[in-house]
């Protein structure tokens, strides 16, 4: 397993979902952030308690988390 040192998961924060160093915001706001077109620089200046490492780790975790799943998508 990748090793994520700015990810984390607790119960009582965000109901344990993925957060960026235990803060309020989740993994899935920021790649939902980055999907709808926000650049990182709008992102930083709507959360400026983060940091590029932050975004980045995000997306990377995100990735390795669809890589880690298999998931049955409904045929087209």
């Amino acid at each position: 397993m990748k090793r994520f040192t700015r990810i984390t998961r607790d119960p009582t924060v965000m109901g344990g979902k993925p957060c960026i160093r235990g803060i309020r915001v989740t993994v899935g706001a920021l790649v939902g952030l980055v999907a709808a077109g926000h650049t990182w620089e709008e992102i930083l200046r709507l959360y400026p308690y983060l940091t590029t490492a932050d975004i980045q780790e995000a997306l990377s975790y995100a990735a390795w988390r669809v890589e880690e799943l298999e998931m049955p998508l409904p045929m087209a």
